[in-house]
């Protein structure tokens, strides 16, 4: 991209930028210097990639690595997941990745395409949750979570899933995300993986607690998997079955109630635009 197109991309951004707004994105996502966080809105955002995602020129922006501003990171992923050919698509993607620094962009990518490739993203897939970058690692989960647990669910897909092993909070909150939305659309073949402890610990409970948040799952299911709860308080009873739940730390609760909010601003300002919708 030639330097008076990037320029006028980072006018367009500063143009809109709300300081209010970037306090509160900073908090969100700490792990993001808030000097480069402008604080522009969803839907602003989605304007300018549209906009220049038609340039001649965008490869350019997209190769320009990494970028200096958050809401640049945002707007790469909003170009990339409008890629209209699989394989531009992933190699796009997969050149990004690596500079992912947060969930608020990993969990931005949707690509539509890959709903008509699912046979040839599933390899793909398999390799990224082997990656040591936890955000390639959550996207992979993400991606399983919104194009594989409909008419392309299998068997494997739940156990793919249940094999990653992380120590990473943001990739064990998205593997919770996962087995929850796969409690709520493919119950059946699901509810053994938490029956039969094959979850990590955390995971384990983290997945019943959304999951019972879900509208999606009935009260007969809800209240078996409340008894399946593990106490992880108590030294020596890791997998000991309790009626009650505690929240986690104040921060993950915090995490927890920031994603709802940020996940909520980008349902309502992405019409037209294929989402899995977060179970609650």
């Amino acid at each position: 991209m030639s330097v008076e197109v990037e320029k006028e991309m980072l006018n367009a951004i500063f143009a809109a930028r709300d300081e209010g707004y970037a306090d509160f994105t900073a908090k969100l996502i700490p792990i993001v210097p808030r000097e480069s966080i402008t604080g522009v809105r969803t839907p602003q955002l989605r304007r300018i990639a549209k906009r220049f995602g038609k340039n001649a020129e965008i490869d350019e922006f997209l190769s320009a690595l990494p970028h200096e501003y958050h809401e640049q990171n945002l707007v790469h992923a909003y170009i990339a997941e409008n890629i209209g050919d699989f394989d531009s698509a992933v190699k796009t993607i997969e050149a990004f990745l690596p500079y992912v620094t947060n969930w608020a962009v990993c969990d931005s990518m949707t690509p539509r395409i890959f709903a008509k490739h699912t046979g040839e993203l599933l390899p793909i897939i398999k390799k990224w949750l082997q990656s040591a970058h936890p955000y390639t690692v959550r996207f992979g989960l993400r991606m399983l979570m919104c194009f594989y647990l409909e008419k392309e669910f299998a068997s494997e897909i739940n156990a793919l899933a249940a094999s990653v092993c992380s120590g990473e909070y943001y990739v064990n909150m998205m593997q919770a995300w996962y087995f929850a939305t796969a409690l709520a659309k493919q119950y059946d073949s699901t509810v053994p993986f938490v029956e039969e402890c094959r979850l990590s610990p955390w995971v384990h409970n983290k997945t019943i607690q959304k999951a019972v948040e879900s509208f999606r799952i009935t009260a007969e299911q809800k209240a078996h998997l409340k008894t399946l709860r593990l106490n992880l308080r108590r030294k020596g009873a890791r997998r000991e079955p309790v009626s009650t739940s505690k929240s986690d730390s104040i921060e993950s609760k915090r995490i927890e109630v920031a994603a709802a909010i940020i996940e909520k601003m980008v349902k309502f300002s992405s019409v037209g635009v294929r989402k899995t919708k977060p179970v609650r």
